[in-house]
């Protein structure tokens, strides 16, 4: 089963805003706080961009104002193009000046999540993790363990967001498992066990001082970056994909440090 995904930063967003729909519009005009005004503003043209990418629809304004991304009762997003239920799934997340957008087909259970790697104290290992992942963080050298707790804290919050009920439930309900290291796709295996069997299989990747996780049922491929016509607000194209600068497994190690972070299992 495919996947594909979209980055951007905040810097790629058009400073206009004729590409969302008069209700996008209208809910952005009541976001009183910069940070969040900015925030919702960068998700909402990452989500579009990558959704009118999987489509092939045009990038400019008034197709991308064509498409809106709405809550569903459980807050997850939906899309909807010209008033209509896109036949697609997506997930979408942001952190710092950063979006990401993971889009697969209709029914799949799919979450992603983006995390900045940055220390946390034992309260919250002891808080939000289980004795098994409490023990493997435990057998990480201790400059690696920022790295290591986002990407299982980041891993749990796709699994979450697949379920379709974010950090409404206990992120002990579900327990990471790292299968491999990153591979010349860029990304490395992982998956997230839940309650009575369920298992979500996914991807994990680390760049720019930010982890990636996607998880989907049934089990993805590695993710396929989408490309994007669209300019940045001072005119090339803004395909921002870290994974683009990675030709073989030896630059990847080279690139993200991975020959100096082995995974203890």
């Amino acid at each position: 089963m495919d996947l594909y995904w979209l980055e951007q930063i905040e810097t790629c967003v058009p400073q206009a805003n004729g590409w969302l729909s008069p209700g996008e519009a209208a809910h952005l005009a009541g976001l009183r706080y910069a940070v969040r005004h900015n925030s919702w503003r960068l998700g909402r043209w990452t989500a579009k961009l990558a959704v009118a990418s999987y489509l092939h629809l045009s990038h400019s304004f008034p197709a991308l104002a064509k498409i809106e991304v709405r809550p569903a009762p459980s807050g997850a997003p939906e899309v909807f193009f010209e008033n209509q239920l896109a036949p697609l799934t997506i997930s979408l997340s942001h952190r710092e000046d950063r979006a990401i957008c993971v889009v697969a087909p209709a029914a799949v259970e799919l979450g992603c999540d983006l995390e900045l790697i940055e220390p946390h104290s034992d309260a919250f290992i002891a808080d939000y993790f289980v004795t098994e992942e409490q023990a493997l963080v435990a057998r990480q050298p201790v400059a690696d363990r920022p790295r290591f707790l986002a990407l299982l804290w980041s891993a749990k919050e796709s699994a979450l967001k697949a379920l379709r009920t974010g950090l409404r439930l206990d992120t002990r309900c579900v327990i990471v498992d790292l299968l491999s290291p990153p591979a010349a796709s860029g990304w490395g295996e992982l998956q997230v066990r839940y309650a009575e069997g369920k298992i979500f299989h996914g991807w994990w990747q680390v760049a720019d001082g930010m982890v990636r996780t996607v998880v989907a049922a049934p089990p993805p491929g590695p993710p396929i970056p989408l490309e994007t016509t669209a300019r940045t607000p001072d005119g090339p194209p803004c395909n921002h994909d870290p994974r683009r600068f990675l030709e073989t497994h030896d630059l990847c190690r080279a690139t993200y440090g991975i020959a100096q972070w082995p995974i203890r299992l």
